[in-house]
């Protein structure tokens, strides 16, 4: 699992009968040190998403990757590379909080 900041949105009017239901997030990697500083020097690495959490433009997310990521409908398997399951609340590293949702 790894965390990600929620940056965008991606529409698609038509998708796989399984994605039909779930929005599409536009997600930015993030440190557990420090989840909301960006380096503006750095070119992000953005990438898609399957929301399967409701998560928001700006929120910290848990993301999976790869075969965890899939989703099910009607007992098959859909496409997906990567799927927000959990809006983060706080992170702690090492004892200390790095980030506490607002």
């Amino acid at each position: 699992m790894h965390l990600a900041q929620v940056r965008g949105t991606v529409v698609a009017s038509i998708k796989a009968r399984g994605l039909a239901a779930h929005k599409l997030l536009l997600l930015e990697a993030v440190p557990a040190t420090n989840p909301l500083t960006r380096d503006n020097a750095v070119t992000p690495q953005l990438y898609v998403a399957v929301d399967l959490a409701g998560a928001g433009v700006g929120e910290i997310v848990l993301v999976v990757l790869g075969s965890a990521a899939r989703v099910e409908r009607d007992g098959q398997s859909v496409p997906t590379d990567a799927a927000v399951v959990a809006i983060v609340d706080s992170v702690q590293v090492d004892g200390q909080t790095t980030f506490v949702k607002q």
